[in-house]
């Protein structure tokens, strides 16, 4: 799909690409979203570049992800898609400058570039560079959000840990930790990708030549980091309590080893007494006993209380 979004309007519009097709002199983006072969071709003879296939905007080389060429500058970076989803994915995003323009290529949905398609028209959006800055701050917006709701389910989690009754399941608690981490994890290994593209933009023609856009990309350089290193912590706290949740489950399950040992400690003796009773030789000098049956009960009731009071003693109970 190809759209356009021109000066002061608030939405994209959806192109046809026809032969010696040209973009408009309002159009300051270019969102392509999963694209045909026909609409690369004519993004290509319009700006004269040459776009990146998707197994280069894969590569992790800088020489690949970072380059100029043809007084364009090119960018790719990792972004998240897919946050709400069962499965989050991390989706590389090629950003390029060239002729006034921003040309995106992307093959994933991704919400912060229909948040700012929205916003557009109140930013005053007149170029391409405005447009790049402005999209960054909707993605890093968007990152931003996606650790803020990730930081509440684990707050929910700690609270789940520590307070969960004797007995509970963890499984829901641990299925929960799990998820956050990976959403977590990816939204870490964007910001860590979206930092090169951050500094690298200062080389575009576009914004060397203007304080203000390069402030506002500075800017841009201390939100990622400080939410880089937020991530991190989360990270962390996130793998403290799931030891915590393994080292809980762990307690209740000795705890109840514990009971099945102390069950059998506490039975063995009277069932060894009982036994011996119950053996059938013709001579057993306390079968003929009056007190013979009292004294057996008497014999199994003591070998069942001293092993607990021995126990309780020593502290093991």
């Amino acid at each position: 799909m190809l759209n356009l979004l021109e000066r002061g309007s608030g939405r994209f519009v959806v192109a046809a690409p026809i032969a010696g097709w040209r973009a408009g002199p309002q159009v300051v983006w270019i969102d392509l979203l999963c694209p045909t072969r026909e609409e690369e071709l004519a993004v290509e003879a319009a700006l004269g570049l040459e776009l990146p296939t998707p197994e280069e905007m894969a590569r992790l080389e800088p020489s690949s992800r970072l380059y100029q060429e043809s007084g364009a500058t090119f960018m790719t970076a990792t972004l998240l898609a897919r946050a709400h989803e069962e499965r989050p994915i991390a989706a590389p995003v090629t950003f390029v400058l060239a002729k006034g323009m921003l040309v995106t290529l992307r093959y994933h949905e991704l919400r912060a570039f229909s948040v700012f398609a929205e916003r557009a028209a109140q930013l005053s959006v007149d170029s391409g560079a405005a447009a790049l800055l402005g999209l960054l701050d909707a993605v890093v917006e968007r990152l931003a959000q996606v650790l803020d709701e990730a930081g509440d389910a684990v707050e929910a989690a700690s609270s789940l840990t520590f307070e969960r009754p004797p007995g509970g399941d963890f499984r829901p608690l641990l299925t929960g930790l799990a998820r956050a981490q990976s959403t977590v994890s990816l939204t870490r290994n964007c910001l860590v990708s979206l930092a090169r593209p951050l500094s690298f933009a200062a080389l575009a023609v576009e914004i060397s030549r203007d304080a203000e856009r390069q402030a506002h990309l500075g800017s841009l350089q201390r939100d990622t980091q400080s939410l880089t290193e937020h991530a991190s912590f989360q990270a962390s706290h996130i793998s403290f309590l799931l030891d915590a949740a393994l080292g809980l489950i762990n307690i209740e399950q000795n705890g109840i080893i514990k009971f099945f040992s102390v069950v059998a400690v506490v039975f063995l003796p009277p069932t060894l007494v009982a036994s011996a009773y119950g053996m059938n030789f013709r001579h057993m000098p306390e079968l003929d006993w009056p007190f013979g049956y009292p004294l057996a009960l008497g014999l199994m009731a003591f070998s069942a209380i001293a092993p607990l009071w021995w126990f309780r003693r020593k502290g093991w109970l």
